[in-house]
Parts: C-alpha cells; sequence; structure tokens
C-alpha cells in the first residue's frame, strides 16, 4: 500500500538517539500498514534534553540577532527542500489531503520569514518612556524584550509541522531554547524537523526533539526544574494540567473549541451555506476552529438545511492521496467517539439529513443532523470529526444565549448582510475572534490567535508568539 517507511530517532544536545523502544508510526488508510518507527525515550532522555537545553541557552541568547536569523534561515532552506516528502509522510501519518499537506509545509516555511521580519522590525530596540514623549521627569526608561530560558513546545496532531514551527521559531528568534514534543500521531512527520536543525548545525542544546508517549513522559515533561515557558496545542483536559504544574510561568495553551456560526433571517443563505460546509468539514472537522454547530432562526432554517445539503454533496470522499475532502479520521477512538455523538443525537430525535454512513477504516461520511437541541450531547461535546449539527432557534438572542453557554470560547462566525447586526452579535458572543461572513479560521498568522474559558490561555500569532516568550527588562537612566 504505502511505499515509504521511516526510522526516525529523538535529538537530543545536537545528537540522534533511537531510544531503546520504538513506537510504531500506522497509516490512518487501514490502521495497520507501518509507515516508520519513533524511537520512544525514558526519562532519563527528558532529563539530559532539559539539562542540555537549559547550557545551551546562555550561548544561543548571546549571539548576534543575525547570527541567529541566519541559522533559521539555513534551517528554512533545508526544510523546504523536502517539502514534497514532508508532505507525502504527513498525508501518509494522519490523512490531511496531500494537496492540503503540501500547502501547510509551504505555508509554514512562508511564515518563518514573515516571523523573521516582524521580529527585526519590533523586537530588536527597546521601548523607550522618557522626558520628551511621556513627560516623566528626569527618567528615561528603556524596555527590551527579553528570553526567558527553556520552552517546552507541545504540538497536536492535525497540523504538525505548521504548529510545531510557530512555536519554535518565535522562541528561538528571540533567544531562547526549545524542547519539542510533538503528539504521538504525528512524530514521524515532526521528526524530520530534527535533521534540519542538525544540517543548519546549531548550538548543541538549543533545539531538542523528545517524542514517546504522552502516557509515559508526558505528565515528567511537566516536572523539569529548568522549564521557563510553555506553548502547547492539544486538549482542554491537558492544557488544564500543564497549567496545574507550571504554576508562575509563561503559559500560550491553544486549546478545544465548539465554534458554533449564528445565521439571521438576514444573511445571504448560498455564502452562510458555502462557509459554513467549508468551515466544519475541512480536513474531515479535525480543527479547534472548526465550525462545530450551526444557530439559525426558525423562519430559514429549511432552506439553509437545504442549502447546506447541496455544498456538502460537492464533496469527496475518500483517500488523501485522491486529495479528497473527507479522509479517514485520524484515530480508531475518534471515530468511534463521533458514532456514538450521532447514535445519541438520534436517539432524542435529531435527524441526519446528510452522511452518517461509514466505510473502510475510520472513514465516516461527512454528516449533517438537524433538529439538534440542548438535550443532545453532540450540542456541547467537540467531536473533532465531520459531523455538523444544526439547532433551531426563534431569536438570535437563543442564539446567542446557546452559543455562549458552553464551555469552550474560541472563536465564532456570525452570517449577516446587516453589518451592524454583525458586529453587535459578535461583541455579545464570549469568544477569542467572531468572523462575519466567513468560516472561522486560524489565519492570517500576524493575527492575534487566543481562546477564552477553556478554549485556551495566553495569545498566538505571529506577534504575540514572539512576545510571549519574553520578558520585560527595564534600564532606567535618572538625569
Amino acid at each position: 500500500m504505502n511505499d515509504i517507511f521511516y526510522k526516525t530517532e529523538a535529538y537530543v544536545n545536537g545528537k540522534f538517539l533511537p531510544g531503546k523502544k520504538t513506537i510504531n508510526a500506522v497509516s490512518v488508510m487501514d490502521g495497520k500498514t507501518v509507515i516508520g518507527t519513533i524511537a520512544a525515550l525514558e526519562k532519563s532522555d527528558v532529563d539530559l534534553a532539559y539539562k542540555g537545553s537549559n547550557l545551551a541557552f546562555n550561548y544561543w541568547r548571546n549571539l548576534t540577532s543575525s547570527m541567529r536569523i541566519k541559522k533559521i534561515k539555513e534551517f528554512a532552506q533545508y526544510f523546504i527542500e523536502e517539502k514534497e516528502l514532508l508532505a507525502k509522510i504527513m498525508t501518509y501519518e494522519i490523512g490531511k489531503s496531500y494537496k492540503e499537506s503540501l500547502k501547510e509545509i509551504e505555508r509554514t516555511y512562508d511564515n518563518i520569514f514573515e516571523t523573521i521580519e516582524v521580529y527585526e522590525s519590533e523586537f530588536l530596540k527597546p521601548q523607550v518612556i522618557g522626558e520628551d514623549i511621556h513627560k516623566v521627569a528626569g527618567k528615561t526608561g528603556y524596555f527590551y524584550n527579553e528570553p526567558i530560558g527553556v520552552v517546552l513546545a507541545i504540538a497536536p496532531f492535525n497540523y504538525p509541522i505548521n504548529l510545531a514551527l510557530a512555536k519554535i521559531i518565535p522562541a528561538l528568534l528571540v533567544g531562547n531554547t526549545v524542547v519539542f514534543k510533538p503528539a504521538t500521531v504525528g512524530s514521524l512527520v515532526c521528526s524530520m524537523l530534527a535533521k534540519y536543525f542538525d544540517k543548519a548545525k546549531f548550538i548543541p542544546g538549543v533545539f531538542n526533539l523528545v517524542t514517546g508517549k504522552g502516557s509515559e513522559i508526558g505528565d515528567y515533561l511537566l516536572e523539569n526544574k529548568y522549564i521557563a515557558g510553555v506553548m502547547f496545542t492539544g486538549s482542554s483536559e491537558i492544557g488544564i494540567k500543564i497549567a496545574q504544574k507550571t504554576i508562575m510561568k509563561p503559559l500560550v495553551l491553544e486549546l478545544g473549541g465548539k465554534d458554533a456560526a449564528i445565521v439571521t433571517n438576514n444573511a445571504d443563505i448560498d455564502l452562510a451555506a458555502k462557509e459554513i460546509v467549508k468551515g466544519a468539514f475541512g480536513f474531515s472537522g479535525q480543527r479547534c476552529t472548526a465550525i462545530k454547530r450551526v444557530l439559525v432562526t426558525n423562519e430559514i432554517a429549511n432552506l439553509l438545511v437545504e442549502k447546506i445539503i447541496a455544498e456538502s454533496e460537492k464533496l469527496k470522499v475518500g483517500s488523501p492521496f485522491d486529495n479528497a475532502d473527507i479522509t479517514p479520521l485520524a484515530s480508531h477512538d475518534a471515530f468511534e467517539f463521533n458514532l456514538e455523538l450521532i447514535k445519541d443525537a438520534t436517539n432524542k430525535n435529531a435527524v441526519v439529513v446528510y452522511g452518517g454512513t461509514v466505510e473502510g477504516y475510520n472513514l465516516l461520511h461527512h454528516t449533517v443532523i438537524d433538529y439538534v437541541d440542548s438535550s443532545c450531547k453532540v450540542a456541547w461535546e467537540e467531536p473533532f470529526g465531520p459531523i455538523l449539527p444544526i439547532i433551531r432557534v426563534s431569536t438570535v438572542g437563543e442564539a446567542i444565549a446557546i452559543a455562549n453557554a458552553s464551555k469552550y470560547g474560541l472563536q465564532g462566525s456570525v452570517f449577516t448582510n446587516d453589518l451592524e447586526e454583525g458586529k453587535k452579535i459578535a461583541s455579545l458572543l464570549e469568544t477569542g475572534t467572531v468572523n462575519i461572513n466567513r468560516s472561522s479560521a486560524r489565519g492570517p498568522d500576524i493575527f492575534p490567535f487566543l481562546g477564552i474559558k477553556s478554549s485556551g490561555f495566553g495569545v498566538q500569532g505571529i506577534r504575540d508568539s514572539l512576545k510571549a516568550m519574553t520578558r520585560i527588562k527595564g534600564v532606567v537612566e535618572n538625569i
């Protein structure tokens, strides 16, 4: 079935470590074809990574910014030269279409250089607060962005390269060192990054790749005395655990979501249906920013559902190597969980109006469920799969109340041709971001990206990620 097999290794203090044990990376297409092996490190290896990263910190931080930039650009060149290989491995490993996998690699490469540009223009000079500008009598303060030390970066499976380097590159640019732990699913493609850091001859210990099962080394990764800050994307449950274990340290946590799309009577229904289907079913719904429920007024619900079904029929189901829109889910547990949500909803009088069928291994056809009410689990729980519940409401006020009743608060969408109505609704939604007349999305990467409540803590995005892993150092001249 597959034509690749990669035996990858961890990378600690400038050396590749095979690990005493390995983990098989299995293709999501059939759940059994082994496409490579990943090093499963032990606690002693984790200790070495942190110790080496701490020792490397004073060397790396004291390089000139131009030297750090030069090394990162060298890494980026090695990285982009193997974009087709990386995309191929990613497609096998997580089931993302080859086209989208390649796009992720190319987007990440561009983001590296955009991050460098922001760093050079905004972070190299201190903020000056002085007598001439701020009327501070007899004092001039110079406030610098200083690195904090060893940063633990943890990436998820769904955007393994983009969300890894969106943490690693900003942390390194400002002078930190990094211990990087990818998700177990996604570790194969992420392990390739170590090769490019090694080729670029980074100071040993500046970048460390620690691989293994979270159940075995996950908690231990959070307990090291050298951790100065953490950047994490993943589940709310693990994010809360990180926050509890890393007290009084900078954190950026990108967690789960239950993003709602509110469609008002003033909406362009064709546009709303198209954006909702794109937002709900991109990468089979395996995105924290996926539209995970639609709240629509009764007057237009029938028409909207009709249009959503029509748009859903345009999507291709099948192999990611055929660039299908709906591909196998990344884990069998996720597949089973989605089936349970569908069963629970139909048992409570909701109606599957499109999809709901399964085929092969982990392949769930995209599913639209109408007449969902608050008793259904799918109204509140994050499926991380291709399920779109439709919740009919009497008023926009009711829609806002249901949206805000969620424990999550990542993003939301509002569809209306009345911009003032859209802005009013947006102001009332308890989320990090609201898109008007577009599906929820993480980018553009220069935008701040954040969630509230159980959806996150701290702010990401190019500028904010650079800032997140620094501290302010003030030098005050008294005249």
